[in-house]
């Protein structure tokens, strides 16, 4: 793990370096705590020069709304920007997730894009960067909403299974009553979006079964005493509207936010980005579709496990076995594709001993035909990007390797000559961190690791 490292005194005119050492203290609150006593508190503010993971932006404003199973530290990204102050700064993220990026580059006053794919968690993303919402018209809008609720008849009936198995009936009536209010303050408006933000919010916290901030829901393990829906929805909406009050004075509203397919960056302007910085799935057959299903049950988005190949999967790039079943996929094709040719003699015997091992599996997972796709979709993105980026721009992949099976695969050496196909000029890789090496409930014993993978030129 590399060193933290601690940002140059700022100098009077630098105004990025000022705003990062700005109150932190005031922002990071205990809002589910009570009888607080709020003050301003400055400390010495000490920026790892690290990527880290998405645990740490659940202190931070805005970023703290909802906790998504991928991502990297807020903080990070503004490192980054920081150090290229005195450069033109456009930054990408095609895979942007919950909007960390673009949420970090308003806060340091930088034009940013970002592409996310995964309906639901755009949707997470627009109302995140929704923070320029007015607080008291959200405030007097969540009251109005508490009070249609309390008045209103629950329609538990109306939910899947998944989520009569997660909630008891008077959480879920609770539930369901205030999702009836909100529903009637949908206006299009900033604080609207706020309003539903506050609902899925909550929606973990109160669960009586584990469903814990990851993609498995478990509805046999059981919470000792989750705290009541009414007052987790006040805590949510008194979180969102002090993140917002503090938003005002510091962040710029400048972010792009699109629905858009990484493989593809259609909504990206050609040679517009100088910066990407982004973290892409994993070929580690983490589940993205499955790891929103509880949200998008409650919400009446899918039914069940079974909707998510054509809700959700479809959109995303094949990280997982569930995106590509046996015979769903001609793995031979797959292989030949030309984008596939610059790691063509590397990528095929792995796919091929992948589809022996498999067969001698209980689970029988095609990561065979998991890791064809992927890089095949990986190879598109980085041809997407060499498109839409500058002739001397830079890109930062935080990603790492994989074994499948305990089988090998390259991940950073393969996406290097990848870029380089696309027409990028060169890679390194930064070691931050091994993976895989307590051994303890592993299912291989394959050295692994992460880090960033800057590309070039």
């Amino acid at each position: 793990m590399a060193a933290t490292t601690k940002y140059p005194e700022p100098k009077e005119d630098d105004e990025v370096l000022l705003r990062l050492r700005e109150d932190y203290g005031q922002a990071v609150l205990d809002l589910f705590g009570t009888g607080q006593d709020l003050k301003e508190v400055r400390p010495v503010l000490d920026v790892a020069g690290y990527t880290s993971n998405f645990l740490d932006n659940m202190r931070l404003p805005v970023h703290r709304w909802f906790r998504y199973s991928a991502g990297f530290s807020a903080e990070w990204v503004k490192w980054l920007v920081a150090e290229r102050n005195n450069r033109e700064l456009r930054v990408l993220d095609p895979f942007v997730g919950s909007g960390t990026t673009c949420l970090a580059c308003d806060e340091m006053g930088v034009e940013s894009h970002g592409i996310e794919a995964h309906p639901f968690v755009y949707r997470v993303a627009s109302a995140k960067l929704n923070y320029t919402a007015e607080p008291e018209r959200f405030l007097a809008k969540a009251e109005n909403a508490f009070r249609v609720a309390r008045s209103a008849t629950a329609q538990t009936i109306r939910y899947p299974e998944i989520i009569q198995k997660c909630y008891s009936v008077e959480t879920l009536s609770s539930l369901d009553c205030f999702r009836q209010a909100i529903e009637a303050e949908q206006d299009s408006t900033p604080e609207a979006l706020l309003l539903w933000m506050a609902l899925v919010s909550s929606l973990r916290t109160v669960s009586e079964a584990g469903t814990a901030p990851w993609q498995y829901v478990l509805p046999g393990r059981r919470k000792t005493v989750p705290p009541s829906p009414e007052a987790t929805l006040h805590r949510s909406v008194q979180m969102i509207a002090a993140d917002i009050r503090f938003m005002a004075r510091r962040a710029k509203p400048l972010a792009k936010l699109r629905m858009d397919d990484a493989r593809k960056c259609a909504t990206v302007l050609d040679g517009w980005a100088t910066l990407v910085i982004t973290s892409p799935p994993y070929a580690n057959n983490y589940d993205y579709a499955d790891a929103t299903r509880l949200e998008m049950a409650f919400l009446g988005e899918i039914r069940g496990w079974g909707d998510l190949q054509e809700t959700v999967r479809k959109h995303l790039v094949r990280a997982c076995s569930q995106h590509v079943p046996p015979k769903s996929v001609n793995l031979d094709e797959i292989l030949e594709s030309p984008e596939l040719a610059p790691i063509r003699d590397e990528i095929t015997p792995v796919c091929r001993k992948l589809s022996s091992v498999r067969l001698d599996r209980a689970g029988k997972k095609t990561y065979n035909n998991m890791v064809a796709c992927y890089f095949l979709d990986m190879a598109q993105t980085w041809n997407a990007l060499r498109r839409v980026c500058a002739p001397q721009s830079e890109v930062c992949f935080v990603i790492g390797d994989s074994a499948p099976y305990g089988v090998y695969v390259p991940v950073i050496e393969w996406f290097g000559k990848l870029a380089q196909a696309a027409g990028f000029e060169s890679w390194t890789f930064e070691k931050l961190r091994d993976r895989n090496n307590k051994w303890k409930n592993r299912k291989h014993r394959v050295p692994l690791c992460e880090g960033h993978l800057w590309v070039r030129g």
